[in-house]
């Protein structure tokens, strides 16, 4: 099968074009309704179905089950930005010496389009379940449960977010936890008794350092303490304190190590206590779910000439961690071939969408063509 040619690349870039111009600031609940619309619109003209919509805590998530059957594969993408409303303005998208611009055309509209028209190139789409969320961004508070319940008994996922530098594709991802520690103490004048306060922030200081230390790099492990807050007066001896922590780490294991010693904090001071909320957010994608799926991609890619890549383990989550972690084989960073996400330069490479619509099109007929009859939901 040859790369599409031309002419249906430049309806591609005007598809990519038209969702781009519809902004959709994850935080912005009608401006996402809004694009959930623009791309419902694309999709039907694609697949001649519409999809349905799935609205969860006023979150509009878009659903495709094609064919009559259980779906043997799930396409997975997001619509949502990071980009507030009129940075068009600033940043207006367009194509010029090869390379698209504009925001959110790398993270990840351009691989949401991608998604939508390799299945409808396919000359049999049952089997096929294409699910495109609105808030990843916000780390898929309203849609995990959604992710999880369509992935469960497919033969494989396919997660359309952008590629990693060089066009690799992400065979790894971290796993996310987040943490607040909540100090209680007691206030006090800091100038006339201090000593009958029980200083929250010093508590939280010492606390933040055990935590810190809990950092395994040998591991991959990263336990980083970030925001901070403590405190209501310069003269006031503080009552409370609270940080935020960030774990990323590559195996369930690590996660559950830093997740038990997280729990496990005690005060150092006398009339101190200590609350613990969070936990483990994203489970990791380890490399055994993707190795199978990356392998064939990498004959497929060799079989058509395509640019070759590499699979290489990132540290950012996706909708992919939440896929892997109920054991699903998963695949991500198949979308646009770029950088600069959620940066400025958000870009893509024009020349290179028409290899990964094929590579993703003949990944989809594979395993719909391994699928047993009755395998998926």
């Amino acid at each position: 099968m040859p790369v599409q040619a031309a002419p249906e690349l430049a309806v591609v870039l005007a598809d990519i074009e038209r969702l781009v111009a519809c902004e959709s600031p994850s935080d912005d609940r009608a401006a996402v309704a809004r694009s959930a619309d623009a791309v419902a619109a694309l999709g039907e003209r694609l697949l001649g179905v519409a999809p349905e919509r799935v609205v969860i805590d006023g979150r509009t998530h878009l659903r495709w089950r094609l064919g009559d059957g259980p779906a043997a594969v799930l396409v997975l993408g997001h619509h949502d930005t990071v980009w507030p409303i009129g940075t068009l303005g600033r940043l207006p998208s367009g194509v010029g010496d090869g390379v698209l611009r504009g925001p959110g055309c790398f993270d990840m509209k351009t691989g949401v389009v991608m998604a939508l028209h390799a299945v409808a190139a396919l000359p049999d789409r049952a089997g096929v379940t294409i699910l495109l969320t609105g808030d990843e961004e916000l780390g898929s508070p309203s849609s995990r449960q959604l992710i999880e319940d369509e992935a469960r008994g497919c033969r494989a996922a396919f997660v359309l977010e952008a590629a990693a530098d060089g066009g690799h594709l992400k065979t790894a991802r971290k796993g996310v936890s987040l943490y607040r520690v909540h100090v209680s103490g007691r206030a006090a004048h800091a100038g006339l008794e201090p000593e009958r306060g029980v200083n929250a922030a010093v508590e939280a200081a010492q606390l933040l350092l055990a935590v810190a230390a809990l950092d395994d790099p040998g591991r991959g492990t990263s336990v980083t303490p970030t925001l901070l807050t403590a405190g209501t007066t310069t003269n006031t001896v503080p009552a409370a304190a609270e940080f935020a922590v960030d774990v990323r780490a590559w195996t369930v294991a690590e996660q559950q190590r830093v997740d038990a010693a997280l729990h496990a904090l005690t005060p150092r001071r006398d009339g101190a206590t200590v609350r613990i909320e969070g936990g483990p957010n994203r489970p990791p994608l380890e490399a055994a779910l993707s190795a199978e799926l990356f392998a064939r991609a990498s004959a497929i890619a060799a079989s058509a000439g395509l640019t070759p890549f590499d699979g290489v383990a990132v540290g950012g989550a996706s909708d992919g961690n939440f896929t892997a972690g109920i054991g699903v084989p998963t695949l991500d960073g198949l979308g646009a071939v770029g950088g600069g996400a959620h940066a400025d330069d958000e870009h893509v490479l024009v020349a290179l969408i028409p290899e990964r619509l094929l590579l993703l099109e003949r990944l989809l007929q594979e395993q719909l063509a391994a699928a047993t009859p009755g395998e998926g939901r």
